[in-house]
């Protein structure tokens, strides 16, 4: 009976070393998910972010593209304009209040 309890002992010895080791290693699980969930949390913020800038960059990809050609077309006449050119005289559009007096 005393060499059932010395055996029930180490036995119950062993288990509670066990369940120790477990419950730490349940902790360290834990908290890792946790940082794991948080990153996760913050790359599908930053994912959502990215997709709206991209929403508005498609959304407005033709009044931009018009902006650029408008600026484009702006400058060549400036840079004309500084190489000599001369568009005083160049009509930009066209005068009708003369024509109304000739019906």
């Amino acid at each position: 009976s005393a060499e059932k309890r010395k055996t029930d002992s180490q036995t119950l010895a062993e288990k509670e070393s066990q369940k120790a080791d477990m419950e730490a290693e349940l902790q360290a699980q834990t908290e890792g998910k946790a940082a794991a969930e948080k990153e996760l949390s913050a790359t599908l913020e930053y994912i959502a972010s990215l997709h709206s800038e991209c929403d508005w960059l498609i959304q407005y990809y033709e009044v931009r593209k018009e902006a650029r050609t408008g600026d484009i077309d702006s400058i060549g006449k400036a840079k004309a304009i500084l190489s000599g050119a001369d568009y005083s005289l160049v009509q930009t559009r066209a005068h009708t209040f003369l024509r109304r007096g000739i019906a």
